[in-house]
């Protein structure tokens, strides 16, 4: 039995496509083992749900956020895994340290599992508390999508070097299809209109890092030069008013466009239609937003910080700056922003970055492999 513990399936965000994309291969690999494959999420609504994920369905249990009928969930599913044969492989995957606890409790229930659990970033970039560290430190396997993270989760979680493994993160299949057309599709209604700076990201207030601040206080530097430019940023939140606000004491108001509740190929044709992307971010533990922007031919300004230089070549696919420098940024999008060849160039090399390296199937084959290694061990 393959059995999937995770924060949620059914929803936008990095996180949840991650989980997404694990959910799909551990479906297809039971699949063509004849293991039985049972996925449980937390927070998504308490019925069984059917999604289409790279091309393949998966079925999952959602709780409805009630964490004690996850917690009876995911025991009843480990006492039916105790209850296999001996020798049967028996592996559950915990797709957040938050649910690794749960993960280490199954393991009383069927002392044969194998217990894999996935990080992603800055969760785990400082100590855990102790039930999430011990859940983490007792896994046979840690996942990481970057090596910073995996240094991370051995330095600061105490996680021998030898359970970890690093599993970078895959542009989705179905993005993969919308890249080809998205300059050619229809952007948003709103999109804005002239040279564009795309931003995506969730904008709370507790997710500042992101640096969506810093885009919009390098706006007044730019505009001297290239008046009409605009930032389109992708993305809702309990911080959307204060970045508003912030544009308005920054006079930049009229050239910073919200825009949210789009579709998949609505964002992707926003990637379509902009000059540049930039998330200066000082958090990401891989950046899925980044291999969209390469994957679509745009240049990346991100952050030199966390899993990002590991996916932005600085120089050859864009631009890595400080967080909160603004000065840093605006020279970052003026040396874009005034030669459209050398953005044309950094495009293609980032697009043909994601080719060889961070299409799904690079993703697939990995962590089938991890699969495998737990189901033999």
């Amino acid at each position: 039995m393959l059995i999937g513990l995770f924060p949620e399936l059914d929803a936008p965000g990095g996180v949840q496509r991650a989980g997404r994309h694990m959910a799909a291969v551990l479906t297809e690999f039971a699949s063509s083992r004849g293991l039985e494959c049972r996925i449980l999420s937390l927070n998504d609504k308490a019925d069984l749900k059917r999604l289409d994920v790279t091309g393949r369905e998966i079925v999952f249990t959602g709780s409805d956020r009630r964490k004690g009928d996850f917690l009876r969930a995911a025991l009843r599913t480990a006492g039916r895994a105790r209850g296999k044969g001996k020798g049967a492989p028996q592996v559950v995957i915990a797709g957040h340290p938050n649910l690794g606890p749960v993960a280490r409790v199954m393991r009383w229930v069927a002392p044969r599992l194998k217990t894999a659990v996935s990080t992603h970033g800055v969760e785990v970039w400082q100590p855990l508390p102790r039930l999430r560290r011990n859940a983490l430190g007792s896994a046979d396997v840690v996942l990481a999508p970057s090596r910073y993270t995996a240094d991370h989760v051995a330095a600061d979680q105490g996680v021998e070097a030898k359970k970890i493994r690093v599993l970078p993160w895959g542009l989705d299949p179905q993005f993969e299809e919308l890249a080809v057309r998205a300059a050619k599709s229809p952007p948003p209604a709103n999109f804005p209109q002239g040279q564009v700076v795309l931003t995506v990201g969730r904008w709370r207030a507790d997710e500042r890092y992101k640096g969506m601040d810093t885009l919009i206080t390098a706006l007044p530097r730019l505009l001297t030069r290239w008046p009409e430019l605009r930032v389109a940023a992708v993305g809702d939140g309990d911080d959307r008013r204060w970045l508003e606000d912030l544009a308005d004491e920054s006079g930049v108001r009229r050239h910073v466009h919200f825009l949210s509740g789009l579709s998949y190929a609505e964002l992707a044709a926003c990637y379509g239609h902009c000059d540049i992307f930039a998330l200066p971010s000082r958090g990401e533990g891989f950046g899925l937003v980044y291999l969209e922007a390469m994957a679509c031919a745009k240049p990346v300004i991100g952050g030199a910080h966390g899993g990002a230089p590991e996916v932005i070549l600085d120089g050859k696919t864009g631009y890595l700056v400080e967080h909160g420098d603004a000065a840093q940024l605006a020279t970052a999008l003026e040396t874009l922003l005034e030669d459209p060849k050398l953005r044309e160039e950094m495009g293609r090399r980032g697009k043909q970055r994601v080719e060889d390296e961070f299409r799904f199937s690079v993703f697939r084959k990995s962590f089938r492999r991890i699969l495998r290694e737990l189901c033999e061990s």
